[in-house]
């Protein structure tokens, strides 16, 4: 489960059950709906955390779920009531930041827009070399203003997010499939496995291999 706030750039991909379709639960609510009690600290501490994205631990919020599907049968008083103990629920729970950047608040809708296209080239051609005239040219911006324009978006320059992207897809793979962690990081755009080695390592503290051992005697 994950809690995003709004004009959070995302984007899910579902690496185990590609040739099936997923399901997901989307709950959405207007900003201020909740008034600034002071017995609501923990919720709107959780929810400024948020502009990071977090993860809950997924053994702690098991029991929640039902709640959560509960929801989409209710209407009006009762839905704000439940949505409320749900969010208290989720305040006192494990959780942790998916990004170490905050983003803006507001975004024109043309950023977001461009945000899309980004993800969507990325998430496309992540296995090959990209040149960041590509994407440039993909939002009609010179490269100095895409550079500026995606730094200021995401609180980092593309090309640390395009490492993070490829090597997230690459712990997906080290889990889901039996290739070599050499063709996992051809697989994910590295022409030198060394170099995917310490950028993996960067990222997870661990070797590639140690990576897929320890995760995959857990699972």
């Amino acid at each position: 489960m994950v809690l995003i706030r709004s004009n959070v750039p995302h984007c899910w991909r579902n690496h185990q059950q590609q040739i099936t379709d997923s399901k997901s639960i989307v709950i959405q609510w207007n900003r201020g709906v909740f008034a600034k009690a002071p017995e609501l600290a923990p919720v709107f501490e959780m929810l400024k955390m948020a502009s990071k994205g977090i993860i809950f631990d997924q053994r702690e919020i098991a029991p929640i779920i039902p709640q959560l599907k509960n929801m989409m049968r209710l209407k009006g008083q009762y839905l704000y009531l439940e949505l409320l103990q749900v969010l208290i629920k989720l305040s006192t729970t494990t959780f942790k930041t998916l990004s170490a950047s905050s983003f803006i608040e507001d975004l024109p809708t043309e950023y977001g827009t461009r945000m899309i296209k980004i993800h969507d080239f990325v998430g496309a051609q992540y296995h090959r070399k990209i040149y960041l005239k590509e994407l440039a040219d993909l939002v009609n911006m010179t490269e100095q203003s895409f550079s500026r324009f995606f730094t200021n978006m995401m609180g980092r320059s593309f090309f640390t997010f395009l490492n993070e992207y490829r090597i997230n897809v690459a712990a997906r793979m080290l889990l889901d499939t039996e290739d070599s962690v050499s063709q996992i990081s051809f697989a994910c755009g590295y022409e030198s496995p060394p170099f995917f080695f310490k950028k993996f390592k960067d990222i997870y503290k661990v070797s590639p291999a140690k990576y897929r051992k320890t995760h995959v005697a857990q699972g």
